[in-house]
């Protein structure tokens, strides 16, 4: 399908989004989206100010989306599950005192699939 958005626009929230065919999934955080492409492939955008578009992943595989107020989270097919976005309570590192993290998946940072 195709993303439609409407609302407000003062973190790019309707400029950035995508305006090609071929989405299955979509999820809203506090100021950023993501969506899931039919290829496996997810797309952000929106707000960054809180590092939620920072180490978006690049790769295909993924199956199922979600967004906190400033991460995202994703599941891929082989059943990890991988985090992006803010990190300062822990959303995507463990015991993480950084803002941004790099994308890894869970079961690198000691959780089983």
């Amino acid at each position: 399908g195709t993303v439609f958005v409407w609302g407000g626009n003062i973190n790019s929230q309707r400029d950035d989004a995508p305006t090609s065919a071929g989405f299955v999934a979509i999820a809203c955080g506090g100021l950023h989206s993501v969506a899931l492409r039919n290829d496996g492939t997810v797309v952000t955008w929106g707000d960054t100010e809180e590092d939620q578009r920072d180490d978006t992943p690049t790769s295909a595989g993924f199956v199922a989306i979600a967004c906190g107020s400033y991460n995202s989270v994703g599941l891929r097919n082989d059943g990890t599950v991988v985090t992006w976005g803010h990190s300062s309570d822990g959303q995507g590192c463990d015991f993480c005192r950084l803002r941004r993290d790099r994308v890894r998946p869970l079961s690198q940072r000691g959780f089983a699939p």
